[in-house]
């Protein structure tokens, strides 16, 4: 019987040092991999671990919906993956661009506002999930956008192949 409630008592512990320690075995990212391109002119900025955590659990409370995976649900053939970013008008391929999309989208040959039917912040009144965003934390989501090609590499868009 003693040796029942040593058992639990044991199994308890490990599990709550396990869950108030699990950022222990979180991997930490490299300089390297936490650099990405400012803005239009080539400049480089590396992001915070922290910047990195808060980009990734926003980008899947606000966007993961539509974009799971860096792929575009709703359009398949334009995902958030590096060609795809670079390729868009303007080029949506560094944190600047990409912040001034979440604000301000548009088409993706950048003729046309799209912010009735994509989540912004000029249309937070009818994505209420954009109201309390602010630019750090739109600066997080990009981010984590230009990150993710750098961990996950072809699956970060890669659509119904991976996902």
């Amino acid at each position: 019987m003693k040796n029942k409630y040593l058992s639990s008592l044991v199994l308890s512990v490990f599990c709550l040092s396990t869950i108030f320690n699990f950022s222990s075995f979180a991997i930490e990212l490299d300089e390297a991999t936490r650099t990405v391109v400012l803005d239009k002119t080539g400049k480089t900025v590396t992001l915070t671990p922290e910047q990195i955590k808060k980009g990734k659990r926003l980008f899947n409370a606000s966007c993961s919906t539509c974009h799971t995976g860096g792929i575009t649900k709703t359009n398949p053939n334009v995902g958030l993956d590096p060609e795809a970013l670079s390729l868009a008008t303007p080029a949506r391929d560094n944190i600047l661009s990409l912040v001034d999309y979440m604000k301000n989208p548009t088409t993706f040959d950048g003729l046309e506002s799209i912010a009735e039917i994509h989540p912004s912040i000029q249309s937070a009144d009818i994505f209420p999930k954009m109201r309390n965003l602010s630019e750090d934390d739109l600066y997080a989501i990009a981010g984590h956008i230009l990150v993710q090609p750098k961990i996950v590499a072809e699956k970060w868009g890669g659509g119904k192949i991976y996902f």
